[in-house]
This record gives structure tokens, sequence and C-alpha cells, in this order.
């Protein structure tokens, strides 16, 4: 998923159970006496012996402040401090039902007191959040003590800490489900090191609190991409109710990064082959000139309108002289016009020859033409070994946008090292790297192993 797509499910679309995980709860419970008489020598003597509690997790869910379906139950848990049930409760309730004001209601009782149950406390928690996603991920909710978990809205028992209460073990807590959801990239050496940090920190925290709060963590798992709430439409047909404040709604588009059909077939029809002629002779205006020369100052992950590919494309023949207008010119060709891209193709043969560094653009994800990798790799044999180990770490990398394991690209790589020993030394160090990649592992083994070949007939491994 590109930083510019957002792709997520909608919620009236999803027809499974609500389902999470009642994970353990955190802090210390305090200590329950039961007295226990026993008569002595003199008649009448009272003891008291410390019980060990027994807990367990009800959870009920609210709609609209109001209990829907039947509340589910936890196993019995009584081996402390931290008492981990790690139990999946699945609702009978589905996501498709839910609505935006949809919370779970989660009560921890205990039972070691015999017939009389004891409330240890209850937490609430919204599924869906501010910006109507459904909350995925571990979650740490407050216990409100000696109350028991309040569905209402608003509720009185709420599980998020107040932010006027919220320090920096809060902070951290977030960015850890972050780091969960695979919002932050992970990196094993780093983990670990900010890991001990932060047991640490969580030490020093409760310590000055004196572990005063108990914290209930439920996870609620993830889903392949974020989940929306929309309506199921039952309520499609009513009108909608007038009100009188600024507030904004949100309204999410499905179609949003789709391709228009109606201006692709006029871009079709506008780039007709026929007119290909007519555009040998075709000059650029002063204005068109001048946006010609801002398309060319895009950088390389800049994305081309309709309009500037349209305009590209009408003036390719004036542009051919222009070593930096083709790589921009070939992203504005349609590859899935087989015309088209014959047309492109021949005039890529045609054009001024481009720079190296304008190359590695051509080997990124956004070009799968073979013929196009293939002419980058042409103009870097134009580069001497100095320059081509400073893009190796990159050329390395693209090997994963390659359509074969033994790709040119890869061909054009292990024959450069194999006449140099240190280009060789790095190509091997940046290829085992990526052995960690479970995608694309097989291809740069496949590399590896014909850089090993190269090497050994050359005699060159007890060098390396």
């Amino acid at each position: 998923m590109s930083g510019n797509e957002f792709r997520f499910f909608l919620s009236c679309d999803i027809n499974l159970p609500v389902k999470f995980r009642v994970d353990r709860l955190e802090g210390t419970l305090p200590s329950i006496k039961s007295p226990n008489s026993v008569n002595d020598r003199s008649g009448i003597s009272s003891t008291t012996e410390e019980r060990r509690p027994e807990l367990y997790v009800e959870c009920a869910l609210y709609i609209d402040g109001a209990p829907f379906g039947l509340p589910m139950r936890t196993r019995l848990e009584s081996m402390g401090p931290m008492y981990c049930w790690n139990e999946p409760i699945t609702l009978s309730t589905k996501y498709r039902d839910l609505t935006a004001h949809s919370q779970l209601a989660l009560t921890v009782w205990d039972v070691s007191c015999g017939k009389d149950e004891r409330l240890v406390g209850g937490t609430t928690i919204l599924l869906f959040n501010s910006k109507m996603q459904l909350k995925t991920g571990k979650q740490k909710l407050r216990l409100w003590p000696g109350k028991e978990a309040d569905g209402s809205l608003p509720t009185s028992t709420p599980g998020k800490v107040p932010k006027n209460e919220r320090g920096e073990l809060e902070r951290l807590e977030k960015l850890i489900n972050k780091y969960e959801r695979e919002q932050i990239q992970r990196v094993d050496w780093l983990d670990r090191l900010t890991f001990k940090a932060l047991e640490k920190i969580k030490e020093q925290e409760n310590f000055r609190n004196g572990n005063s709060y108990l914290y209930l963590v439920v996870d609620f798992g993830r889903l392949e991409h974020r989940v929306v709430f929309q309506d199921s439409g039952a309520n499609f047909l009513l009108p909608a109710p007038i009100t009188s404040t600024n507030e904004l709604v949100i309204v999410w588009d499905p179609e949003v990064g789709k391709i228009n059909p109606s201006e692709h077939k006029q871009l079709k029809l506008a780039r007709s082959l026929t007119r290909g002629i007519i555009d040998r002779d075709l000059k650029p205006s002063n204005a068109e000139r001048k946006s010609i020369q801002r398309i060319l100052k895009y950088p390389p992950t800049r994305t081309l309108s309709g309009d500037e590919k349209q305009l590209l494309w009408k003036f390719r023949f004036s542009l051919m002289s222009e070593k930096r207008a083709l790589t921009k010119f070939l992203r504005s060709v349609e590859w899935s016009d087989v015309q088209e891209a014959k047309q492109a193709l021949e005039l890529m043969g045609r054009w001024e020859m481009i720079d190296v560094c304008d190359a590695l653009e051509l080997l990124s994800p956004v070009f799968e033409s073979e013929e196009v990798r293939a002419y980058a790799v042409c103009i870097l044999e134009r580069a001497d070994d100095d320059e081509l180990q400073c893009y190796l770490l990159q050329l390395v990398q693209a090997l994963r946008f390659e359509r074969s394991d033994k790709s040119r690209l890869s061909q054009f790589l292990v024959q450069r090292s194999s006449h140099n020993i240190e280009l060789a030394s790095f190509l091997r160090w940046y290829v085992s790297v990526e052995f960690h990649d479970p995608v694309h592992a097989k291809r740069f083994y496949s590399t590896h192993e014909i850089l090993e070949e190269i090497d050994t007939w050359c005699g060159w491994r007890r060098w390396i």
C-alpha cells in the first residue's frame, strides 16, 4: 500500500462474528483475607488466612447504550499475580450489525469468596475510534475498582486513560500498539534495545505509582486492511436529520484512486496512433513549453496527472532531443496498448542518451517492461566501477522488481563484479542482507549462487 492509497473494508460488508481475545490483567490486586474461626483451650480464637483470587471476565456488547446479545464469560484464572487468560471470545453479533457507538463492557469478578461473587472492577471501550475505523491490536484498559462496566452513553467507566492523566507510560503503550499493527518499521537489533529500555521505564513508573491501578489487556487482532464504519443501508431511505451545527462529516468514497473510465477513454481517443504523422510537426507554445519544463523538474516519486501525460505524449517527437524528458515520457505511455507501447519503445531507441543516474529511475517498480529495464542496464554499462559502486545498493534492491531470477540486471552486476574484487565483496554482502526478505529471498539466492560460481572460478574466495 503506497502513501497515496488507503485500502479498507466497509463494516456493513463483513459477515463475520465479532471476535477478540481477553489477554491478561496487569497490576496488583488488593489482598483478600477471610476469617477462619478455630476453638482453642481458652474457648474462642479467630485467625485469618489469605485467599487466592479466582477471576473471570464477563464480556457484554452494548449498541447505542443498550445491551445487545448475551454476555460471554472467560474461564476461571487463579495463577497470579499477572492473571493471564489469553482466551478468544466470539460474540453472536456480526460486524455488519455494529453501529458507530458500539462498545464492549468488560467486568472482572472474583469467585474465591464462595457464593457471593466479589466485584473487582469494570471497563468499557468503543469498537470504533474517532475516525470511524475499527480498533485493532492490543488495547490496555484501566479498570474502575468496585464498579461494574457501564455500557451507557456516555459511560462512567471509560477504559482509556483521560488525556490530563496520561504520562510517559501511556505514550509508550500507544507506540507499542502502532508497532504491533506494523505501522512502525521493524528493525530487529533496534527493537531489542528499545524493548529493554521500555521494561525499565515500566518498572520505574510502576514503582513511582505504587501499582495503584489495574489494567485489563484486550487484543482485537487485525484484518488485511482497515475496517471503516458504514451503515448497512437499512435507513438510507429516511430523510437526513437537519442540524444547526457546523460539524464536519467524513464520507468514505470507495472509488477514490480508481481510474475514471470516461477520462481514460477520452485519453485513448486523443492519443490515437492515426495522428502519429501530424504529431511529428507539432511544436509546443510558450505556455506549453513552460508546463513541460515544470513537469521535467518533478521528482521521480511524483505521479503525473492525465493532462500532464497527454501533454508529454502530444509533443513526444519534439522532446527527443531532451534527455531529461525520456523518463517522464515513458511514465506517460499506456503500456496496456500494444501499438502505443511499440511506438514508445521505438522512440526510446532514438532518444538522446540519458545519464546514468536517470537510468536508476527506469529500474523502479513503476516500469515493468523488460525492454525499458534492459535499456536502463545498457546505460549502466557506460558507468565505471567507482560510479557503479555508489549505486550498487539501490541496484541490488531493484532486483526484486525484475520478472525473472536471472534477469539482465543480475547478469550485469555479476559480470561487472567478476572483474573487480572490491565490487564483488560489496555485492555479496548486499545480496546476503536481502535473504531475510521472505517474498524475494529466492531471487537473491539465485544471484548469490551465480556470484559464488564466478567467485570459485576466479579464485577470489580467500580475499572476500
